[in-house]
């Protein structure tokens, strides 16, 4: 094979060869066996039995899942608008001539994103905890002690409150993709317009907003397939509690296959994820085009 590929074509081969292997030995392959596994029921050991489809019928009626799932579409909405649209915010006022050291906002605002998920589950458990935690400090320093309460256990604001370290943690990962797509961008541009009177949310809004859009398409979808995936934050503040309240699709699968020793039917809900997910990604980006079309239109 290698003797009928050009000298140029063969050295491209080889210098991919090793990456590629490894991404389809870390990413299709355990896709693939865990397809596999979802036809049977498995608890982990050497015994395993075939049951065709009753997984994924099973999976079809899971209320739990189905729950998790609506908590992932949650998470995908609040993080959009939190993440990618904070981010854009930033990166305008960080661009802005009125702002001195620019390159220290740019710094610390990716600080975050450095730090590890298990790391900022931890610090912002502190932060709502009952006893210690800076809001409910806060609260009884104002005089508005009766306010205080144990957070994580608030079932109708748990999802918000295990979203806000999500956004938290990655404005600073999008700033940094959004500096560097409105830095391709000439500033004769807006040179321009300021001489045509326009201020600064009408040059974000009508300029740099349209001439990045295909940035701002592959934010939502990293977003996206993040947030469908989203699992160690909330393993480490609420582990999906209270009850099922904060429970997400990749925890609800850790905790069938782990927890309840249930392999092939953890397996069965990892394909699930991974379906929804194409899912949710294709769907949001036909959307996002088609209302670009008619915008342009």
């Amino acid at each position: 094979m290698l003797h009928s590929i050009k000298p140029k074509g063969r050295t491209i081969f080889l210098y991919l060869l090793v990456p590629v292997a490894m991404f389809v030995f870390t990413v299709f392959v355990p896709l693939m066996t865990a397809f596999v596994y979802s036809f049977f029921e498995w608890k982990g050991g050497p015994q395993k039995t075939f049951t065709g489809l009753n997984n994924y019928i099973a999976l079809f009626t899971d209320k739990t899942f189905w729950e998790a799932f609506s908590h992932n579409i949650y998470l995908v909405i609040v993080c959009i608008v939190g993440q990618i649209g904070i981010a854009f915010i930033l990166v305008m006022m960080v661009n802005s001539k009125l702002v001195k050291l620019k390159g220290m906002h740019r710094t610390f605002g990716f600080f975050p994103s450095t730090i590890s998920a298990v790391c900022i589950g931890l610090i912002w458990n502190m932060i709502y905890h009952n006893q210690y935690g800076i809001i409910n400090w806060f609260l009884k320093t104002i005089g508005r002690a009766d306010l205080c309460k144990v957070w994580l256990n608030e079932t109708s604001m748990v999802m918000l409150l295990v979203a806000i370290p999500l956004i938290w943690q990655f404005i600073g990962y999008y700033m940094v993709i959004i500096l560097s797509a409105i830095s391709s961008i000439d500033t004769e541009v807006f040179e321009s317009a300021e001489i045509d009177g326009a201020n600064g949310v009408q040059k974000a809004w009508y300029i740099t907003l349209p001439l990045i859009k295909n940035t701002m398409l592959v934010c939502t979808t990293l977003c996206i397939a993040g947030n469908m995936k989203a699992f160690d934050n909330i393993f480490v503040m609420t582990k999906g509690g209270p009850g099922t309240a904060s429970m997400v699709m990749a925890m609800y699968g850790y905790q069938v296959s782990f927890s309840q020793s249930n392999m092939g039917y953890g397996s069965c809900i990892s394909v699930g994820i991974f379906v929804l997910s194409l899912l949710v990604i294709g769907g949001s980006q036909g959307v996002i085009k088609f209302f670009t079309r008619e915008k342009e239109a």
